[in-house]
Protein backbone atom coordinates (compact mmCIF):
# COMPACT_ATOMS: atom_id res chain seq x y z
CA UNK A 1 0.00 0.00 0.00
CA UNK A 2 1.39 3.62 -1.07
CA UNK A 3 -0.17 7.23 -0.13
CA UNK A 4 -0.01 8.67 -3.03
CA UNK A 5 2.41 11.45 -1.20
CA UNK A 6 5.84 11.35 -4.08
CA UNK A 7 8.77 10.75 -1.88
CA UNK A 8 11.32 11.37 -5.35
CA UNK A 9 11.17 11.71 -9.04
CA UNK A 10 14.23 9.10 -10.45
CA UNK A 11 14.98 8.11 -14.18
CA UNK A 12 14.73 5.32 -16.28
CA UNK A 13 18.35 4.21 -16.23
CA UNK A 14 17.83 0.85 -18.73
CA UNK A 15 15.05 -1.52 -19.80
CA UNK A 16 15.84 -4.52 -21.48
CA UNK A 17 12.83 -6.36 -23.15
CA UNK A 18 12.47 -10.42 -22.40
CA UNK A 19 9.98 -11.69 -24.38
CA UNK A 20 6.55 -10.39 -23.57
CA UNK A 21 8.35 -9.00 -20.02
CA UNK A 22 10.56 -6.60 -19.13
CA UNK A 23 12.74 -5.50 -16.65
CA UNK A 24 13.56 -2.01 -15.45
CA UNK A 25 16.64 -0.34 -13.68
CA UNK A 26 15.53 2.65 -11.76
CA UNK A 27 17.95 5.79 -10.42
CA UNK A 28 16.26 6.61 -7.49
CA UNK A 29 18.49 10.11 -7.32
CA UNK A 30 17.31 11.26 -3.54
CA UNK A 31 14.84 8.35 -2.79
CA UNK A 32 16.90 6.78 0.63
CA UNK A 33 17.29 2.69 -0.35
CA UNK A 34 18.71 2.33 3.00
CA UNK A 35 15.53 0.60 4.31
CA UNK A 36 14.84 -1.19 0.81
CA UNK A 37 15.61 -5.44 0.54
CA UNK A 38 15.05 -7.26 -2.46
CA UNK A 39 11.35 -8.23 -2.84
CA UNK A 40 9.84 -4.97 -1.00
CA UNK A 41 7.67 -2.52 -3.36
CA UNK A 42 8.38 0.85 -4.80
CA UNK A 43 5.26 2.77 -6.95
CA UNK A 44 7.28 3.50 -10.57
CA UNK A 45 3.94 5.95 -11.85
CA UNK A 46 1.46 4.86 -9.47
CA UNK A 47 2.81 1.13 -10.69
CA UNK A 48 3.70 -1.17 -7.42
CA UNK A 49 6.85 -3.09 -8.61
CA UNK A 50 8.38 -5.32 -7.05
CA UNK A 51 12.45 -4.56 -5.83
CA UNK A 52 14.97 -7.59 -7.27
CA UNK A 53 18.10 -6.18 -7.46
CA UNK A 54 19.54 -3.31 -5.48
CA UNK A 55 22.88 -2.09 -7.17
CA UNK A 56 23.48 0.79 -5.22
CA UNK A 57 22.36 3.68 -6.95
CA UNK A 58 18.41 2.59 -7.39
CA UNK A 59 16.89 -0.84 -8.20
CA UNK A 60 15.72 -3.32 -10.18
CA UNK A 61 12.22 -4.49 -11.33
CA UNK A 62 10.48 -7.25 -13.53
CA UNK A 63 7.54 -6.26 -15.53
CA UNK A 64 4.93 -8.68 -16.31
CA UNK A 65 3.23 -8.83 -19.73
CA UNK A 66 -0.43 -7.47 -17.73
CA UNK A 67 1.48 -4.71 -16.12
CA UNK A 68 2.80 -3.70 -19.50
CA UNK A 69 -1.05 -4.36 -21.32
CA UNK A 70 -2.51 -2.00 -18.45
CA UNK A 71 -0.54 0.82 -17.49
CA UNK A 72 1.82 3.05 -19.18
CA UNK A 73 5.03 1.58 -17.63
CA UNK A 74 5.90 -0.16 -21.20
CA UNK A 75 6.03 3.32 -23.20
CA UNK A 76 8.97 4.33 -20.53
CA UNK A 77 12.73 5.13 -22.14
CA UNK A 78 15.61 5.48 -20.94
CA UNK A 79 16.50 8.69 -19.24
CA UNK A 80 12.42 9.61 -18.94
CA UNK A 81 12.09 11.09 -15.31
CA UNK A 82 9.18 8.99 -13.21
CA UNK A 83 7.69 9.28 -9.52
CA UNK A 84 8.92 7.07 -6.77
CA UNK A 85 7.28 5.81 -3.33
CA UNK A 86 8.55 3.51 -1.18
CA UNK A 87 5.39 0.90 0.43
CA UNK A 88 3.84 2.26 3.60
CA UNK A 89 4.94 1.14 7.00
CA UNK A 90 3.27 1.30 10.58
CA UNK A 91 4.97 4.42 10.85
CA UNK A 92 4.06 6.38 7.47
CA UNK A 93 2.41 9.38 7.57
CA UNK A 94 -0.89 8.70 5.49
CA UNK A 95 -0.60 12.30 4.10
CA UNK A 96 -2.42 11.60 1.09
CA UNK A 97 -4.80 8.33 0.59
CA UNK A 98 -4.98 5.04 0.12
CA UNK A 99 -3.62 4.04 -3.25
CA UNK A 100 -2.58 -0.07 -3.68
CA UNK A 101 -0.80 0.61 -6.58
CA UNK A 102 -2.95 -1.25 -9.23
CA UNK A 103 -3.41 1.00 -11.92
CA UNK A 104 -7.07 0.90 -13.26
CA UNK A 105 -6.27 2.78 -16.76
CA UNK A 106 -5.03 5.21 -18.78
CA UNK A 107 -5.84 9.19 -18.83
CA UNK A 108 -5.26 11.88 -21.17
CA UNK A 109 -3.84 15.34 -20.49
CA UNK A 110 -6.99 17.15 -22.68
CA UNK A 111 -5.50 20.65 -21.70
CA UNK A 112 -3.30 22.74 -19.19
CA UNK A 113 -3.62 26.09 -18.14
CA UNK A 114 -1.93 29.12 -15.71
CA UNK A 115 -4.40 29.84 -12.57
CA UNK A 116 -2.49 32.10 -10.48
CA UNK A 117 0.62 29.89 -9.30
CA UNK A 118 -1.13 26.91 -9.79
CA UNK A 119 -1.56 25.04 -12.75
CA UNK A 120 -4.96 23.79 -13.50
CA UNK A 121 -5.32 20.14 -15.19
CA UNK A 122 -8.14 18.92 -17.28
CA UNK A 123 -7.72 15.08 -17.71
CA UNK A 124 -10.07 12.72 -19.87
CA UNK A 125 -10.46 9.27 -18.05
CA UNK A 126 -11.80 6.21 -19.68
CA UNK A 127 -15.78 5.85 -19.33
CA UNK A 128 -15.43 2.76 -17.44
CA UNK A 129 -13.84 4.67 -14.91
CA UNK A 130 -15.79 8.11 -14.80
CA UNK A 131 -18.54 6.39 -12.27
CA UNK A 132 -15.85 6.19 -9.52
CA UNK A 133 -14.30 10.07 -10.07
CA UNK A 134 -16.21 12.43 -7.80
CA UNK A 135 -15.79 16.23 -7.12
CA UNK A 136 -13.80 16.57 -4.06
CA UNK A 137 -12.94 13.26 -4.14
CA UNK A 138 -9.21 11.58 -4.20
CA UNK A 139 -7.95 9.88 -7.81
CA UNK A 140 -3.86 8.36 -8.27
CA UNK A 141 -2.59 10.45 -11.35
CA UNK A 142 0.87 8.45 -11.69
CA UNK A 143 1.19 7.78 -8.70
CA UNK A 144 0.41 11.09 -6.86
CA UNK A 145 -3.14 11.59 -4.80
CA UNK A 146 -4.93 14.91 -6.07
CA UNK A 147 -8.18 15.90 -5.12
CA UNK A 148 -10.63 16.28 -8.29
CA UNK A 149 -11.92 20.12 -8.17
CA UNK A 150 -14.65 19.20 -10.72
CA UNK A 151 -16.08 16.25 -12.88
CA UNK A 152 -17.65 16.73 -16.50
CA UNK A 153 -19.15 13.25 -17.30
CA UNK A 154 -15.20 11.10 -18.37
CA UNK A 155 -13.75 14.85 -17.73
CA UNK A 156 -11.91 15.78 -14.44
CA UNK A 157 -10.72 18.94 -13.19
CA UNK A 158 -7.10 19.40 -10.95
CA UNK A 159 -5.54 22.86 -9.47
CA UNK A 160 -1.73 22.00 -9.37
CA UNK A 161 0.26 23.84 -6.56
CA UNK A 162 3.87 24.93 -7.22
CA UNK A 163 5.08 22.16 -4.45
CA UNK A 164 3.55 19.29 -6.47
CA UNK A 165 4.62 20.47 -9.80
CA UNK A 166 8.40 20.48 -8.34
CA UNK A 167 8.16 17.41 -6.50
CA UNK A 168 6.63 15.24 -9.20
CA UNK A 169 6.73 14.54 -12.88
CA UNK A 170 3.11 16.77 -13.50
CA UNK A 171 5.21 19.98 -15.12
CA UNK A 172 6.12 17.79 -17.70
CA UNK A 173 2.58 17.57 -18.85
CA UNK A 174 1.37 18.53 -21.85
CA UNK A 175 -1.75 18.00 -23.86
CA UNK A 176 -1.71 14.69 -25.17
CA UNK A 177 0.09 12.90 -22.44
CA UNK A 178 -0.82 9.79 -21.36
CA UNK A 179 -1.07 9.12 -17.46
CA UNK A 180 -1.61 6.37 -15.34
CA UNK A 181 -5.06 5.98 -12.91
CA UNK A 182 -6.11 4.51 -10.15
CA UNK A 183 -9.65 5.35 -8.88
CA UNK A 184 -10.44 5.49 -4.94
CA UNK A 185 -10.14 2.11 -3.77
CA UNK A 186 -13.21 2.39 -1.54
CA UNK A 187 -15.33 3.23 -4.58
CA UNK A 188 -14.29 0.12 -6.04
CA UNK A 189 -14.91 -2.22 -3.39
CA UNK A 190 -18.40 -0.36 -2.64
CA UNK A 191 -19.49 -1.01 -5.79
CA UNK A 192 -18.35 -4.78 -5.84
CA UNK A 193 -20.08 -4.99 -2.21
CA UNK A 194 -23.49 -3.82 -3.61
CA UNK A 195 -23.66 -6.56 -6.18
CA UNK A 196 -24.05 -8.81 -3.06
CA UNK A 197 -25.27 -12.21 -4.27
CA UNK A 198 -25.34 -11.26 -7.64
CA UNK A 199 -21.53 -10.50 -7.67
CA UNK A 200 -20.56 -14.48 -8.33
CA UNK A 201 -22.46 -14.11 -11.71
CA UNK A 202 -22.26 -10.45 -12.59
CA UNK A 203 -18.89 -10.01 -15.32
CA UNK A 204 -19.39 -6.17 -15.27
CA UNK A 205 -20.12 -3.74 -12.36
CA UNK A 206 -23.01 -1.85 -11.36
CA UNK A 207 -25.46 -1.24 -14.43
CA UNK A 208 -28.97 1.18 -14.12
CA UNK A 209 -30.67 -2.37 -14.89
CA UNK A 210 -29.55 -3.67 -11.54
CA UNK A 211 -29.79 -0.22 -9.43
CA UNK A 212 -33.58 -0.05 -10.72
CA UNK A 213 -34.18 -3.83 -9.96
CA UNK A 214 -32.82 -3.07 -6.33
CA UNK A 215 -35.14 0.10 -5.73
CA UNK A 216 -31.73 2.73 -5.97
CA UNK A 217 -33.07 4.75 -8.97
CA UNK A 218 -36.54 4.36 -7.88
CA UNK A 219 -40.05 3.42 -9.06
CA UNK A 220 -39.73 2.20 -13.20
CA UNK A 221 -42.41 3.51 -15.01
CA UNK A 222 -43.63 0.47 -17.70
Amino acid sequence: MFTGIIEAVGSVAERQASGDDMRLRIKTAGLDLADVKPGDSIAVNGVCLTAVELPGDGFQADVSHETLKRTGIGQLREGDAVNLEKALTPETRLGGHLVSGHVDGFGEVISRQSLGRAECFIIRAPDSLAKYIAEKGSICVDGTSLTVNAVNGAEFELTIVPHTLQQTIMDSYQSGSQVNLEVDLIARYLERLLLGEDAANASTGLTEGFLAKHGFLGRQEK
